[in-house]
């Protein structure tokens, strides 16, 4: 069993920047992905970004240039930093543990990108 749990998202202005962080209660090291998806009211969970457990990543088309994927191991932690934040990026955010055999789900943190 994993848990994930997310902290770091809040009310930002459009332009500005937050970092969420993902800590998990076991060892990330060996599993096969680590990602950050979101849900806007009315809309599909989608997901925006992902890093392998070799360090490959995948990132969203709306969210590449903008948005940083990263993991410390040593704190079985995953980052999402989200510079130039715009309205459209409000959401849920959710951190994913691909286990190949099953995926596991944060509670969510909300992100509002309002003026």
């Amino acid at each position: 069993q994993v848990q994930l749990v997310e902290s770091g998202g809040g009310l930002v202005q459009p332009g500005g920047s937050l970092r969420l962080s993902c800590a998990a209660s076991v060892s990330i090291f060996s599993i096969y992905a680590m990602g950050w998806y979101r849900q806007a009211p009315g809309k599909q969970r989608e997901l925006v970004a992902q890093i392998f457990s070799g360090g490959i990543t995948n990132y969203a088309d709306s969210v590449k240039g903008r948005f940083t994927i990263s993991r410390d191991n040593a704190k079985n932690t995953v980052y999402l930093q989200m510079n130039s934040l715009k309205p459209e990026d409000t959401a849920v955010y959710y951190c994913n543990a691909d286990a190949v055999s099953r995926n596991y789900w944060g509670q969510g943190t909300q992100v509002t990108v309002s003026s």
